[in-house]
């Protein structure tokens, strides 16, 4: 092996030189350009025939290396024609086809050559074997047809088209026949080749051109019949948006515009709303254009319909859209119309029988229910309507008092009232509801039944002995009729009762009652027991301003009793938990004080009056964990120092704080030790 020399310097050379400057510099210098080939001058006819010879020779060695490569054949055609050998050009077009006659190219260049060289006949004959052979080559046909005219043959060129025609090509061969009529002003021929020309291809575009040609034309009648041969044509099932609006515009055109309403609106009805966006534009536009309001509403009703005929496809259960759809369906006054969209939207039942799926969905029934009434005077329909309402809903798990109670209204508008009341018996029997019994009062009330009513309320009671306000109409009701000792009886018993839901708005419903009959002594023994109960602070308030109220004692004995009162509110607050409310009472006390009192008296409140204090207590969580501290606010009652002498001990603790704070000595750790000292002895104090 040779000896590889060792590189010293293995650092980067100062200027680097890419590949795009040696690529650029090759360029420059003209590394890559060959010289041409010397030019080679034909002296003789020897010299010719050696080199056609040569040529000839080369040719033949291409083609039998590969007898598929068609560029090969080509280019030894194109020769020969150079040479002015036609008739070898030809045969060697020729001998190309023997081994390939799909090609088109070769076929292409064959009929050119012969056209090239005015061999009308041979070319005719050779397009007439292309498009033999190969029908479906549309190029073939072009050209032939195309020669054809260009050498006047007019005949010649639509007997041609007449051959291709047979094969039925595309739309676009059926167009450059029409055309080449049209050039000829053959108005009839074009007309039926339009005529066979939308049988081959039966679109709605073909039959748009065909319109249009007559239109373009003068032919207005005839594009009319042939809008209308389209339509007709389709049928019901295949109706296209694009058809109509072409026709209503060739109407628009022609200053019909009665006639392109009318074309608008089949439209509409006939075609699916989903197919018909462009036709509600196009629609919208012309009635803007030509049409008064009415028109124009009706378009954007139609429009608005649509949309929500959507809306309702995708979710059947959207009940908003279903209440849009009917109020615009109740506006046009269609009683059918609007008839089957109730029902169609009835139809559509919550999946669930989750009373929350259900409280929309029922005013569909009520709606209905009044459009019926109302609206159509239809009576029996309407009963039929309640009644197939009823039966749909579940009442075992819920119901809807409204719909119990308007058919039962529904039924004393009709002056049934046997009718109605069996209803709400029903209803009461059925599914006893607070709403239903209430309903089912008031009509007792309005018809000044009140046996009735007294049946329905003891049935009320049994149903729910803990409704309060139930208690509360009752006696109000035999208050009204005068019968103070039944009311009285009620009371008595509703307070009896071992659970109620709001036993406060009872007890003072039953003491108003009494100061209303100025029973006041009837009054005071409710509070008395009522105190026995509960001592909350309002109670306690209540109670004093009633006292305070009975004006009509001598000597201001009323406040004296108001004072008690609040003397033995505080005594009974005193063991108390809630400060809050012992507060709320010495503050009501001292304004009573103020008003009424003399200065002993409200000496006495304000000695009585709490200090408020700041203290900190541990924040504990649900499961027992400390979180840290927190500071709250505390009362402390002068009274209650007395037997905790801790307090004063806190006092002392405070008051040496205080003189701590007055010194000028500078703040260190002791000071913040003492004062965390003073707030774990309020603590403790307040714990003990």
């Amino acid at each position: 092996m040779p000896k590889v020399a060792k590189v010293k310097n293995k650092a980067p050379a100062e200027i680097q030189i890419t590949a795009e400057q040696l690529l650029r510099e090759a360029k420059e210098r003209d590394l890559e350009i060959l010289p041409p080939p010397p030019k080679q001058k034909i002296s003789d006819p020897a010299e010719l025939a050696d080199y056609q010879h040569r040529r000839r020779k080369q040719f033949e060695d291409n083609i039998r290396k590969n007898r598929t490569v068609m560029s090969n054949w080509i280019k030894y055609a194109q020769w020969e024609e150079s040479q002015k050998e036609i008739q070898r050009a030809r045969s060697i077009y020729e001998r190309g086809l023997d081994v390939d006659h799909r090609n088109i190219t070769l076929w292409l260049k064959y009929a050119e050559m012969e056209m090239r060289n005015r061999q009308v006949n041979h070319a005719r004959n050779l397009w007439d074997r292309a498009v033999t052979i190969l029908p479906r080559v549309n190029q073939f046909w072009y050209k032939y047809t195309y020669m054809e005219e260009m050498l006047e043959n007019v005949p010649g060129a639509r007997a041609v088209f007449e051959r291709w025609m047979e094969w039925q090509p595309d739309e676009q061969a059926w167009q450059t026949y029409i055309n080449f009529e049209l050039r000829y002003k053959e108005i009839d021929r074009a007309r039926q080749i339009y005529e066979r020309f939308v049988v081959t291809h039966p679109e709605v575009k073909h039959w748009i051109k065909y319109a249009r040609f007559e239109e373009n034309h003068r032919f207005v009648n005839s594009a009319r019949r042939i809008y209308e041969r389209a339509i007709h044509f389709y049928g019901d099932d295949y109706l296209d948006e694009k058809l109509f609006i072409a026709f209503a515009r060739f109407e628009e055109n022609q200053k019909e515009h009665d006639r392109a309403r009318v074309i608008y609106k089949y439209a509409l009805d006939h075609i699916p709303k989903e197919n018909a966006k462009e036709l509600y534009k196009a629609y919208t536009i012309h009635e803007k254009k030509y049409g008064d309001r009415s028109g124009i509403e009706d378009v954007i009703v139609s429009k608005r319909k649509f949309q929500y005929e959507q809306e309702i496809l995708q979710n059947p259960t959207n009940y908003d859209a279903w209440f849009d759809y009917l109020r615009l369906i109740e506006n046009e006054g269609d009683f059918e119309v609007i008839r089957e969209t109730y029902e169609r939207a009835i139809a559509n039942v919550p999946p669930t029988k989750n009373k929350h799926f259900w409280r929309r969905y029922i005013y569909l029934w009520i709606n209905y229910a009044l459009f019926e009434e109302l609206e159509a005077a239809d009576f029996e329909r309407t009963r039929q309507v309640y009644k197939a309402c009823l039966e749909l809903l579940p009442h075992k798990v819920f119901t809807f008092s409204k719909i119990w109670l308007l058919y039962a209204q529904f039924e004393i508008r009709q002056k049934n009232l046997k009718i109605a009341r069996k209803i709400l018996g029903m209803a009461i029997g059925m599914c006893p509801r607070d709403k239903l019994f209430r309903g089912y009062i008031d009509l007792e009330i309005q018809l000044r039944e009140f046996d009735r009513c007294r049946i329905l309320y003891q049935k009320f009671l049994e149903f729910g002995p803990e409704n309060c306000v139930t208690w509360m109409k009752f006696a109000e009701l035999e208050t009204l009729l005068g019968d103070y000792d039944r009311a009285r009886s009620i009371y008595e018993l509703a307070i009896s009762q071992p659970r109620l839901d709001m036993p406060e708005l009872l007890w003072k419903s039953y003491i108003d009652f009494e100061i209303s009959q100025e029973e006041l002594d009837y009054a005071r023994k409710l509070y008395e027991r009522l105190l026995e109960r509960t001592i909350h602070v309002k109670v306690w308030l209540s109670y004093a301003k009633f006292e305070l109220s009975n004006s009509n004692t001598e000597d201001n004995f009323n406040i004296l009793l108001a004072r008690r009162v609040y003397e033995r509110a505080n005594d009974s607050l005193k063991n108390s938990t809630e400060k809050e409310s012992r507060v709320l009472l010495l503050e009501n006390w001292r304004d009573f004080e103020n008003t009424y009192g003399d200065e002993i008296s409200i000496e006495k409140v304000l000695n009585r009056m709490p200090r408020r204090i700041k203290k900190r207590q541990k924040i504990i969580d649900e499961d027992g964990t400390e979180q840290g501290w927190e500071e709250v606010f505390d009362y402390i009652f002068p009274e209650d120092e007395a037997s905790k002498p801790n307090l004063k001990l806190l006092a002392a603790a405070k008051s040496w704080k205080k003189q701590s704070e007055f010194k000028d000595t500078p703040v260190d750790d002791s000071e913040d030790k003492s004062s965390e000292d003073v707030q774990k002895l309020q603590t403790d104090t307040e714990n003990n």
